[in-house]
Order: C-alpha cells, then sequence, then structure tokens
C-alpha cells in the first residue's frame, strides 16, 4: 500500500461519513411534518366545513409553504400554509364566485383556516 492510500484510510477509519440514521434522528420542523398529501388533507376537511361539499371547485394557489398565524391568547401557531380558491354552492344552491382561502395544517391536520366565515 502506497502512502497515498495508507493517508486516505486513516482519514476515513478518523472521520466517517455521517450515516443516513443520523439523518432520519433529525427532530421534527417547529412546523410540524410537511403535508406531501396536502390536496387530501384539505379536501377532507372541506367535506366537513362546506354546505355542499360535491361543487367544489378548488384552484391550488401554490405548495405549502412554512407559516406561523395568530391563534388564541396572543399565541402564534406553526405550520403549513396551503393558499386556495374555491368555488363551492352555498345553502341557497348559488355558486358563490372564486374566493381565496388558507388553511395552516400541521402533522396533517387543518389547525387553522383563513377567510372562512362560519356558521
Amino acid at each position: 500500500m502506497n502512502r497515498t492510500a495508507k493517508f486516505f484510510s486513516i482519514i476515513a477509519l478518523a472521520f466517517p461519513f455521517p450515516s443516513t440514521a443520523a439523518f432520519a434522528q433529525t427532530p421534527p420542523s417547529s412546523y410540524g411534518v410537511y403535508p406531501t398529501n396536502y390536496q387530501e388533507i384539505v379536501n377532507a376537511w372541506l367535506n366537513t366545513h362546506l354546505d355542499d361539499p360535491k361543487s367544489a371547485l378548488v384552484k391550488w394557489l401554490g405548495e405549502p409553504k412554512p407559516a406561523e398565524l395568530p391563534g388564541a391568547n396572543g399565541q402564534k401557531i406553526a405550520g403549513y400554509l396551503v393558499e386556495f380558491t374555491i368555488n363551492a354552492r352555498n345553502r341557497f344552491g348559488a355558486y358563490t364566485g372564486a374566493q381565496r382561502h388558507g388553511v395552516l395544517i400541521r402533522d396533517g391536520q387543518v389547525v387553522k383556516a383563513t377567510g372562512f366565515a362560519y356558521r
């Protein structure tokens, strides 16, 4: 074995590369787990909050983004903000027109919504 090969062998033993297990143990983000299935999460939530969920026409305005929104008692709620427009029928059967809304998702659940008037 030549001197260069010995040198790199010693370096490799002294400073090993981190394994993928080390990356897997990284603590979760302060925003929770990134919602790769955000469209399913939002659609399931809309099914429980719209007068006529089957009529909903949703247009996604981008990928989820880390965000903090004001919560109860002035505390901030962290999660991933998903923005979209929705045109759905109201309780009178008429379409409302496309309206912009957003939901904050944290760990697979909607924790806050913006732009909705609740009954």
